[in-house]
């Protein structure tokens, strides 16, 4: 089975480059992205103003490479990407277009 994705907008954040990149929520502290929704898909925002979360689904367009198997930041073993938050593999894995 095949499974695509139709992009719906972009996500823009300051940051250009992986260097000075935050790679935890507490490190970007203060720090302020923006969502443009396409103008064909704004309608299907309507009434969300009355919940607390939406879930929000992304393709790292950069990533050049995957791998199953990381040793993410600031650990010494190996773990299944799945079990971890490194961008390198899962968003290429499970968004792959």
């Amino acid at each position: 089975m095949e499974i695509t994705f139709q992009s719906i907008g972009l996500v823009h954040s300051p940051f250009n480059d992986i260097k000075g990149m935050p790679i935890q929520p507490t490190g970007a502290q203060g720090i302020q992205g923006t969502i443009k929704i396409y103008d064909e898909f704004v309608q299907g925002l309507l009434d969300l103003e009355g919940f607390s979360h939406i879930i929000l689904l992304y393709h790292l367009h950069k990533v050049q490479s995957s791998a199953l198997v990381v040793t993410p930041f600031l650990d010494t073993k190996e773990h299944g990407i799945f079990a971890t938050r490194a961008p390198k593999g899962r968003t290429q894995l499970a968004f792959q277009l």
